[in-house]
């Protein structure tokens, strides 16, 4: 049970904040007691220094005589000892009568004055040792105090890292729930995932109210959880569309060749080849075109160049023969990173739709609008009617389908030029055109 809590994501987070606590309050919590201590040891010492100085130099002027009990200018420094250069002590304060000397320690020339501790058989003391004079062989006035409970003992530390551990624990348990409350959507999240299943991706995973990552995450999964379903549907419309497009050839392949078993006397062997190359030349156009569907935007199709739409524009018009008149304007330098091969096959594609479709011309342009690349081609045929505008570039789709069959188009063409325009971060559309259909492919240009 801790190995799967610890492996969990809410008691990683957990444990990463507590380590943080830890680390954060420990080195504060050592140097609370470091300065806390330094602080009381040098008030402790301030104290001691100028009781001794104080009375060093009340004997100094004469206003304490040997021998008589010594005055306490500091309650709190209650422990004054004037030993002579002998080690005889020459005078004394009421609560250091009766016990030994303070300390040993002499000061030097070098240093009149010295702070220290030492530990008598009652108690331990802290306390300063200044020289009357300067002489060597001057007394030594001692002034100290019992050592402060909280230098002496350890219960100060005890407070303090009781404190920061149950500071850190505090941490801990607020992280614990704290990630728990925010990752109970993600739970919901994955318990509806776990529901949705290919047959069927209408399903939708709960969006949590706000703008947090939760919620972004939520809304994420759904906007991908829409094109899954989105792509399926496509998927399975397009396997409908294409065994149906490729059975039509098929069968009537088949039903000539059967016939020509069946009554070889009445068959001409030139019409029947030229009747089943037709349909041989379908069948290879609707495959190729399905294979370059499936190549578009994949590893395969990765080198990509700067291409020049205006020469790849001229290129394509050099090598055609169109029966419709081609018009071309088009704009210099207008260039774009991408696949060329596949450009050409959109712009093949655009001419050979606008050609089935055109009365009298065909216009094509390249220009640059607001950093995009435009190239748009233009017949004087039927209008292309709001609605079917975008329903034009799904697979297989006509508007006129004999019309289409009978000029040899797969009903591709279009579903290659939009799904080229996406893998290169661009769209193609139909705009309005008076008296005929104008097809605008955008790309980024560079």
């Amino acid at each position: 049970m801790s190995a799967l809590w610890a492996r969990s994501l809410r008691g990683r987070v957990t444990l990463i904040a507590t380590a943080v606590a830890a680390l954060v309050l420990i080195p504060v919590g050592v140097g609370a007691v470091l300065v806390t201590k330094s602080l009381v040891e040098a008030s402790v010492y301030e104290a001691t220094r100028d009781t001794a100085e104080r009375i060093a130099y009340e004997m100094r002027s004469g206003a304490l005589p040997l021998g008589a009990s010594i005055p306490v200018p500091d309650p709190s420094v209650d422990l004054i000892q004037i030993v002579g250069a002998d080690g005889r002590l020459l005078a004394t304060s009421d609560a250091a009568r009766n016990l030994p000397p303070l300390s040993d320690v002499r000061p030097t020339d070098e240093n009149r004055v010295i702070s220290t501790t030492n530990c008598l058989p009652t108690e331990c003391v802290h306390l300063s040792a200044v020289r009357v004079s300067k002489f060597t062989d001057s007394p030594v006035v001692y002034a100290g105090r019992s050592t402060p409970d909280l230098l002496a003992t350890s219960m100060f530390e005890v407070i303090v890292f009781g404190e920061i551990a149950v500071l850190i624990g505090l941490a801990g348990w607020a992280t614990w729930l704290v990630t728990g409350q925010a990752l109970r959507p993600v739970a919901t999240m994955r318990t509806e995932l776990d529901a949705v299943h290919a047959g069927d991706l209408s399903s939708r995973v709960t969006e949590p109210p706000g703008e947090d990552e939760v919620a972004e995450l939520a809304r994420s999964v759904n906007s991908t959880l829409a094109r899954l379903e989105r792509s399926a549907e496509q998927q399975r419309q397009f396997a409908s569309d294409a065994s149906h497009e490729l059975r039509t050839p098929i069968a009537g392949l088949r039903a000539q060749l059967e016939s020509a078993q069946l009554y070889p006397e009445d068959t001409d062997v030139e019409t029947l080849v030229c009747s089943a190359l037709r349909d041989t030349d379908r069948l290879e156009a609707i495959i190729t075109d399905l294979l370059l569907l499936a190549r578009i935007g994949s590893r395969v199709d990765v080198a990509k160049e700067r291409v020049d739409l205006a020469e790849l524009v001229r290129q394509e018009l050099s090598v055609r023969a169109d029966k419709v008149p081609v018009r071309a304007d088009l704009v210099e330098g207008v260039r774009v990173d991408g696949v060329r091969l596949q450009l050409a096959r959109v712009l093949t594609n655009l001419l050979d739709n606008a050609q089935r479709h055109a009365e009298h011309y065909v216009q094509i342009t390249v220009s640059k609008e607001d950093g995009m690349a435009v190239l748009a081609v233009e017949n004087d045929g039927v209008e292309i009617a709001a609605e079917d505008r975008e329903r034009i570039f799904e697979r297989f789709t006509r508007l006129d389908a004999a019309r289409s069959r009978d000029a040899g188009g797969t009903g591709l063409g279009l579903a290659i030029a939009r799904d080229v325009a996406m893998a290169h971060r661009g769209q193609i559309t139909v705009e309005d055109c008076a008296g005929g259909a104008r097809f605008v492919l955008r790309l980024p240009a560079v």
